[in-house]
């Protein structure tokens, strides 16, 4: 017969960075408390996660203790650090009020969001994390899309404003999504006529004869993320109908030479792939009524051993030309899973060393 389990503690004890077991975290007054209203069972246990998932995911990156009783919460912790999961629980608990399930990942993009204004506390120039519905939104025929993040959206507004841009920074920052995002809100709102989608295919070297299909079939394994972002803002068969209208285009880079865009949206992909003349070719092709997005990485760069890359090129040669704006993201713009900011970190740290040790 099994023997009954002990009743737990109220609040756990914590241990500092010594080894030394402190106060337990009831004991000590709540940092701050809050009464989220309405009072909704569903709508609480929404915020709540299934085992208090997400109210752990907060605790964990803001480094602070949070225990509710029905919709009164009090955070134990830094009073700073409290302040923000009294903003970002306030944002989560609207976010359930269109009965909208909550993810860990619609947390995640949130708590970047408050770990960006702790870093920018004493700016007057940046909007505040809890001022999300003041950023510039992206309106889809599937929906909203709101840019997470000052880089993010002052991206989408540089886009929205500038012919030409640029939007250099490390994987899962939102600089390709964002792009086809405008693209398609501005191909909806009859600003231009067509969408072109363009990406070098390094990884064929340009010579994509060998593979099977036509044009775009041979170069859609390159487009791919492209793709993905089309169909999930205008459907399959939307996408579908604009291809075979040719509205949509696809085309490898290299099948950009000799022709001028007008009233497109242009948007190059993988573009620290491109060479010098590529990059030169591609700019040089715009047309009036066009608008230009550029996106690329300048720490991922496939190119063969000593060709200079035309997106690091262009960043030197463009900088400070009016009309044309640049954005460069950093490892705390990532919206993927948490662990890929801490890659991209010690990448960076990495190469930093053997640059040093050069």
């Amino acid at each position: 017969m099994l023997s009954p389990k002990p009743h737990p503690k109220p609040y756990p004890t914590t241990i500092d960075k010594t080894g030394a077991q402190s106060h337990p975290l009831n004991t000590l007054p709540a940092a701050d408390t809050i009464t989220l209203e309405p009072n909704d069972p569903r709508r609480l246990a929404n915020l709540c996660g299934q085992l208090d998932e997400h109210l752990h995911q907060i605790e964990r990156r803001l480094d602070v203790e949070i225990r509710n009783r029905g919709n009164v919460f009090a955070i134990y912790g830094d009073p700073q650090h409290a302040q923000l999961a009294v903003s970002l629980l306030h944002e989560l608990y609207g976010e359930t009020r269109d009965q909208q399930n909550l993810t860990p990942e619609v947390v995640h993009l949130y708590l970047q969001q408050s770990n960006l204004e702790t870093t920018m506390e004493e700016s007057t120039e940046h909007p505040a994390a809890s001022n999300i519905k003041n950023f510039s939104e992206i309106q889809t025929k599937k929906g909203k899309i709101i840019p997470r993040g000052i880089n993010q959206q002052n991206y989408v507004r540089a886009i929205q404003t500038h012919d030409i841009n640029f939007g250099v920074g490390p994987a899962g920052t939102g600089k390709t999504y964002l792009a086809v995002a405008c693209a398609v809100e501005a191909y909806l709102r009859n600003e231009v006529e067509r969408i072109l989608l363009v990406r070098p295919a390094v990884e064929a070297g340009e010579k994509l004869g060998f593979l099977p299909g036509d044009l775009s079939q041979k170069v859609d394994p390159y487009l791919r993320p492209l793709y993905d972002a089309l169909y999930e803002m205008l459907g399959v068969e939307k996408v579908d109908k604009l291809i075979e209208k040719s509205v949509i285009e696809v085309a490898p880079l290299a099948y950009m030479r000799g022709r001028t865009l007008n009233s497109a949206f242009i948007i190059l992909d993988e573009s620290q792939n491109t060479t010098r003349e590529q990059m030169k070719m591609f700019l040089t092709r715009i047309g009036f009524g066009a608008t230009a997005v550029i996106t690329g990485d300048a720490t991922q760069i496939d190119l063969p051993r000593g060709t200079r890359s035309g997106l690091v090129h262009a960043c030197q040669v463009l900088d400070g030309v009016e009309g044309i704006t640049f954005t460069h993201f950093q490892s705390k713009d990532v919206v993927r899973h948490p662990l890929v900011q801490k890659i991209v970190d010690a990448y960076d740290v990495y190469e930093s060393k053997t640059t040093d040790d050069d």
